[in-house]
């Protein structure tokens, strides 16, 4: 760092050790893996796995349904570089950020692994695309502001937000939208377990004259099968059994079925938030309870 009037922001190495920092990083990273998850992609630490621009492509092509042309795997410095400038010229036009002196992150700053304007991009990035994803609240660091100047080096210690912090009536709120299943697997088990009891009766209620029956709530729904067909007795359609596999063995054929059967319980009207297919698939308890209990809750009374 040695041109006259570059100013450059350092985390404090007591900040890094802050838990709510922590916190923040550990659901940055989780956010990030859920959004990624059908495409296979893992992120480790934002320190190490953002700086190429492969992570955020994935990630603005899944949330903002954007698809720009660039090279899937940059390996080289100037190529990753190139990358991240088309990336973050169409990041900054979603996110609202004309104004260049109020951004807090570049591609030099990406590229160069910058923790702080990672976080900030990220924080920027869900606020935009998925506001209702609670992150940590109150995370402030403090950071060493190093300015060069012609009569030398100055810094000054400042504190930066990364996010807001909430009100009592804020907490009160993101409790009172929490997804009721989620709130259910709070419980003791023995409580979620009578739950899924009652689930697996009225499954098999429906599909007995089918000659099935299921046993095992959590993984018996993986393949889509049984969801299809579950689906056509209760909303009192045929499903043909060429529009899916009846006897499917790979995952991406489990992945067409749950996929069809999630598609067809939206055209019906069901409201399922935040439940992916893959998330079945991959034996996400979560995600097959969601849409179990959105069925049982229209049909209960048959």
């Amino acid at each position: 760092m040695s041109i006259t009037g570059e100013k450059r922001k350092l985390i404090q190495p007591t900040s890094l050790k802050d838990p709510k920092l922590e916190k923040l990083k550990e659901a940055l990273v989780d956010w990030i893996n859920k959004t990624l998850k059908p495409e296979h992609i893992v992120v480790q630490t934002l320190e190490e796995d953002m700086y190429d621009g492969l992570v955020l492509h994935h990630l603005l092509s899944r949330l903002a349904d954007v698809h720009l042309n660039v090279e899937e795997m940059a390996l080289t410095s100037t190529a990753q570089i190139r990358k991240l400038e088309i990336i973050m010229e169409e990041l900054d036009k979603r996110l609202g950020t004309q104004d260049s002196s109020q951004i807090k992150w570049n591609v030099k700053l990406i590229h160069n692994k910058d923790l702080l304007a990672t976080l900030h991009l990220l924080v920027a990035m869900v606020r935009c695309f998925q506001p209702e994803l609670d992150l940590p609240p109150d995370v402030k660091i403090e950071v060493v502001v190093v300015e060069v100047s012609k009569s030398g080096i100055k810094s000054d210690v400042q504190v930066e937000i990364l996010t807001e912090g909430s009100s009592d009536t804020d907490s009160l709120s993101n409790t009172e939208r929490e997804d009721p299943i989620e709130q259910l697997l709070k419980l003791e088990a023995h409580k979620v377990n009578t739950v899924k009891k009652a689930l697996v009766h009225f499954v098999n209620q429906h599909i007995s004259s089918l000659g099935l029956q299921v046993i095992d709530m959590d993984k018996q729904f993986a393949d889509g099968v049984i969801l299809l067909l579950l689906i056509g007795q209760l909303e009192g359609f045929f499903i043909p059994l060429f529009d899916f596999n009846l006897t499917p063995v790979s995952d991406s054929e489990m992945l067409h079925n749950v996929t069809l059967a999630l598609d067809l319980l939206k055209d019906t009207g069901f409201q399922l938030s935040n439940v992916d297919p893959q998330d079945i698939v991959s034996l996400d308890t979560t995600a097959t309870f969601k849409v179990l209990y959105a069925l049982f809750n229209k049909h209960k009374g048959k």
